[in-house]
């Protein structure tokens, strides 16, 4: 079974979601800040929520197509598996690079992050679709998802016991506590959003992508395909509605819940953007999200880098105030800000894509 056609959607749809991911990174002002352009403070879910595990999401459909068309044209499960092996590694140091930068201070070294996780959910999400079918990997799901639940609720936690949810107060924080200590994420420093735990459901995550990358190569008509995917992803967002009794929908702890949520929306959203784009043929509106969507780690690291740049140097509140907030409300002209930041990697991409640069891992 090998991949008939490239979906401009897949492309234009993890464009749509880079772009997201960098306005919201980018505010101009942190204290005003409109209230979907900000991650939800505990439990529940934005708008900005849906960033992190759609593009995770979507890496699990093109490891899943990717793995299908080579293994097509004769390539063994072992030099798959150790081409995976090599670019995690090359994500996961590029991850290390850009929380280490510019300071280099070694003993607070913040170890996991974004681009870690993703390293670690394609390397793990790789070996299970080289080493099981479409029931294994839906296996791997419920087992993942249940484990990650189990040990959320019954593992005690010392000096506060088990089953508990608050911030400093569950057992995901306690492992990253005790595990990373001052490696963690500098914002909460006793716990990381992208921690040691919580990469469980990620995983999950990353496979239900993978599924739906089988279900997009099945033989049959592209509309019936659609009407699959719509299915699943609305099942799939019941689900989660229904685990959140026992486990809340929360992005910081990655809960099951939130991983089961979050993949139904783009199930839905995904299928929305395959037939507009490529069955209504609406590719020319969505060329600048295809253009991002080439280039997603490239434009990732270009934004992580001006804004610590931006902010190390002193420039970007002295630049703001001249510039940026005479112009409207403080809220706007925050978000004024995160749009001209957005652009500016826009402008990155099409050069990428003028000069034919895809630059991978």
């Amino acid at each position: 079974m090998v991949e008939r056609q490239r979906y401009v959607a897949l492309d234009a749809f993890r464009g749509a979601t880079m772009a997201l991911m960098v306005l919201v990174n980018n505010a101009g002002d942190g204290r005003n800040t409109y209230a979907p352009l900000e991650h939800a403070e505990w439990n529940g879910w934005t708008p900005t929520d849906v960033v992190f595990p759609s593009f995770l999401w979507i890496a699990g459909i093109a490891m899943a197509l990717a793995l299908e068309r080579r293994l097509a044209q004769g390539l063994s499960r072992t030099t798959l598996f150790l081409q995976a092996l090599r670019r995690a590694a090359v994500l996961f140091a590029l991850g290390l690079i850009v929380y280490a930068a510019p300071l280099f201070q070694f003993s607070t070294q913040r170890i996991l992050g974004v681009l870690q996780r993703i390293a670690i959910c394609y390397l793990i999400a790789v070996a299970i679709n080289l080493t099981t079918r479409w029931k294994g990997q839906i296996g791997w799901c419920v087992g993942l998802l249940a484990s990650y639940w189990l040990l959320m609720a019954f593992m005690p936690v010392p000096g506060v016991g088990a089953g508990h949810l608050e911030v400093n107060a569950n057992f995901a924080n306690y492992v990253d506590w005790i595990v990373l200590g001052p490696h963690n994420y500098h914002g909460t420093k006793t716990w990381d959003p992208e921690g040691i735990v919580s990469t469980l459901p990620s995983i999950a995550t990353a496979l239900m992508g993978g599924l739906c990358g089988r279900l997009l190569l099945l033989e049959q008509p592209l509309k019936r395909r659609l009407k699959h995917m719509c299915t699943i992803g609305l099942l799939l967002i019941v689900a989660g509605e229904i685990c959140s009794i026992w486990l809340p929908i929360n992005k910081k702890l990655w809960t099951s819940s939130f991983a089961l949520f979050m993949a139904g929306l783009d199930f839905v959203l995904l299928a929305a953007f395959i037939w507009l784009v490529d069955v209504k043929g609406w590719k020319k509106p969505v060329q600048p999200l295809v253009m991002m969507g080439l280039n997603p780690i490239a434009v990732y690291i270009a934004a992580e880098a001006l804004a610590e740049t931006l902010s190390f140097t002193g420039l970007q509140k002295p630049l703001y105030n001249a510039v940026f907030a005479p112009l409207a409300s403080p809220k706007n002209a925050s978000l004024l800000w995160a749009l001209a930041f957005t652009a500016a990697m826009f402008g990155l991409a099409w050069i990428l894509y003028r000069r034919k640069w895809i630059i991978r891992a």
